[in-house]
């Protein structure tokens, strides 16, 4: 590990933030950090640099990974670029040095996701996938439920990424669903604290010819169902990209013998508890439904950065990956100063190179399932403890 990020105090750390159309919600987080001294910007196009750069006020700015990688005093890289560069970009960062934050997915391939992991270990550098399912603030809601055992024992969850990327950037075009899955299972893998055993999976519909010779891949959508390693249950998850006439929904669901919790269905609902009622001389229990004010958990974050669970950059905006996803649930400051404080304290984060790939490996498993007409595919753990 380098001296300078060994001796890190608190307000020491310098990001450097690259990709800056989405990955513009990040800087303003990143510099109301109090463990962040200054914020890098980066990106290849010009245009994009000037406007971010002016708009909050960072006179550094890179042109591209090479010269942020070849910059001794940045301790720690957020990455936010096209998902097919998030593997090999991730051990570029770990190898030159410095720590590593990326956005969905970890990579593209099982040997990447094992190349990941071993980069991290012998490096010694901190590295977290940014998954934002996993801090919203309806997540964050069920599990402290679930940790005091109000849900009891669960026996099935479901997770849903439902979205049409039309005018996306033109790397999504037929891009496997299920390859993208962890907005959908990360949730239930996390709540249990296991990863996935094996999987089924089915594609289901048609893309054109042109769009299906991008990765080979014909499926609009994609529907598994995963069995968990160390838990009596399966999870059900379906991902779409394409020819789906259905609103954006990113979504879980889970049911124990005493409470379930489902996401709502549209953006704009709030989410439902049930609650298991006595048994009764009447066929089956009551179950009682009520829909839920899912409380903000900004008291979980330093005072500095609280108001970005509410607050974005892209308020009034149109970013997809901002809007379609409702604000991410008050995920992003959450993600932030996880990231930050792992590297601080020199601890894993919570979404480490392990949990990334063990998350990540499921839905890659998934569509080789799919690609084989459902056959069963066994996946890899890159780890025997995954962290929440």
């Amino acid at each position: 590990m380098s001296m300078h990020v060994m001796n890190l105090a608190k307000g020491d750390l310098t990001v450097a933030l690259v990709g800056l159309r989405f990955g513009a919600e990040f800087a303003p987080i990143y510099q109301a950090h109090p463990d962040v001294r200054e914020v890098v910007l980066c990106d290849s196009d010009p245009e994009q640099l000037e406007t971010v750069g002016t708009r909050f006020g960072i006179s550094r700015r890179m042109s591209s990974l090479e010269d942020v990688l070849a910059a001794p005093d940045i301790d720690a890289v957020h990455l936010v670029t096209p998902l097919t560069l998030h593997g090999s970009q991730s051990i570029q960062v770990m190898e030159s040095g410095k720590h590593c934050a990326v956005t969905i997915p970890a990579a593209l391939s099982m040997e990447e996701l094992d190349s990941l992991v071993n980069v991290e270990k012998r490096t010694g550098m901190r590295y977290m996938m940014m998954e934002t399912a996993v801090y919203t603030r309806e997540f964050l809601f069920v599990r402290e439920m679930f940790e005091r055992g109000e849900f009891g024992a669960l026996s099935f969850a479901r997770g849903a990424h439902l979205q049409d990327m039309e005018g996306w950037p033109a790397y999504w075009r037929g891009f496997p669903p299920i390859a993208h899955i962890t907005h959908a299972l990360a949730p239930v893998l996390a709540l249990t604290g296991t990863g996935a055993d094996r999987v089924h999976c089915f594609g289901s519909g048609r893309l054109s010819d042109e769009m299906a010779s991008a990765y080979g891949n014909p499926f609009p959508v994609e529907t598994a169902i995963f069995r968990l390693d160390d838990v009596d249950m399966a999870v059900e998850v379906t991902r779409s990209m394409f020819r789906t006439a259905r609103p954006y929904t990113e979504s879980f669901a889970v049911y124990g013998d005493k409470l379930g919790f489902e996401w709502p269905q549209l953006e704009d609902e709030q989410p439902l508890l049930f609650e298991m009622g006595a048994l009764s001389t009447e066929r089956g229990r009551p179950i009682d439904v009520k829909r839920l004010d899912v409380p903000d958990r900004a008291d979980l974050l330093p005072e500095e950065i609280r108001a970005f669970t509410r607050e974005s950059v892209y308020q009034g905006g149109d970013h997809l990956s901002f809007v379609q996803g409702g604000g991410h649930g008050g995920s992003h400051p959450h993600l932030v100063h996880e990231f930050v404080r792992a590297v601080v304290e020199d601890r894993p984060s919570a979404i480490d190179a392990a949990t990334a790939a063990n998350w990540t490996a499921a839905g890659l498993a998934a569509h080789e399932s799919a690609m084989q007409q459902g056959a069963v595919v066994a996946i890899p753990r890159f780890d025997q403890q995954l962290v929440a």
